[in-house]
This record gives C-alpha cells, sequence and structure tokens, in this order.
C-alpha cells in the first residue's frame, strides 16, 4: 500500500467517525437552525481569511526571494525586476484585500439577519 493511499484511507477513516454524531442529532427549531448559521458563517469567514493571508505571506515570500535571485544572478535587469516585483506583491496584497472584504460581507450580512 503506497503511503499516499495510507494517508487518504486514515483521513477518510477520522472525517467518516467525525460526522457520524451530526448524523445522529435532532433536528433543530428554526431560531437554533439560525444560529447554527452564524456560527457556520463566522468559522467559513475566519477560514477564507486564515487562508488567504496564508497563501498571500508565501506568495510573497517567494516572489521577494525569486526576484532577489534574478537581480543577483542579472545585475543590470534589477529594475525591470524591482518594478515586476512591486507590481506582483500589489496584486498579491490586493488579493488577501478582497478576501477580508468578503469576510467582512459574511459576516455582516448574517449579524445584520440575526442581530
Amino acid at each position: 500500500m503506497s503511503k499516499k493511499f495510507r494517508v487518504l484511507s486514515i483521513l477518510f477513516f477520522l472525517v467518516a467517525a467525525m460526522t457520524g454524531p451530526l448524523l445522529a442529532q435532532e433536528t433543530a427549531t428554526p431560531a437554533e437552525e439560525r444560529a447554527s448559521l452564524y456560527v457556520v458563517s463566522l468559522i467559513v469567514g475566519g477560514a477564507i481569511i486564515t487562508l488567504s493571508v496564508a497563501a498571500g505571506a508565501f506568495c510573497q515570500a517567494k516572489a521577494i526571494s525569486s526576484a532577489l535571485d534574478g537581480i543577483s544572478r542579472n545585475p543590470n535587469g534589477a529594475p525591470h525586476i524591482r518594478f515586476l516585483l512591486i507590481f506582483g506583491l500589489v496584486l498579491i496584497e490586493t488579493l488577501v484585500i478582497y478576501a477580508l472584504l468578503i469576510t467582512i460581507i459574511i459576516l455582516m450580512v448574517q449579524w445584520g439577519k440575526y442581530a
């Protein structure tokens, strides 16, 4: 058995074992369903911003590392590399800001419904 298959089978088993109690729960009242939807929206909002910030930080570090490597190999191309580096960093940071705005919209829409 390959290592990837073993990891995937263990992950599948753990997910199946963790979702069992959720399927055994009784149905909730409409007020409880709204409250649980609000909690889920908080979790989703937190996950969106966490993943986007982590990915943005990784991409920025990789971009800076590659740009410095390119400048050290070709010092004459430094102005062009620097311009493209700054442009790329702006785009990456814009993506993180968009994720923050989406998270705020998700939280405010849910908060406005149930507050």
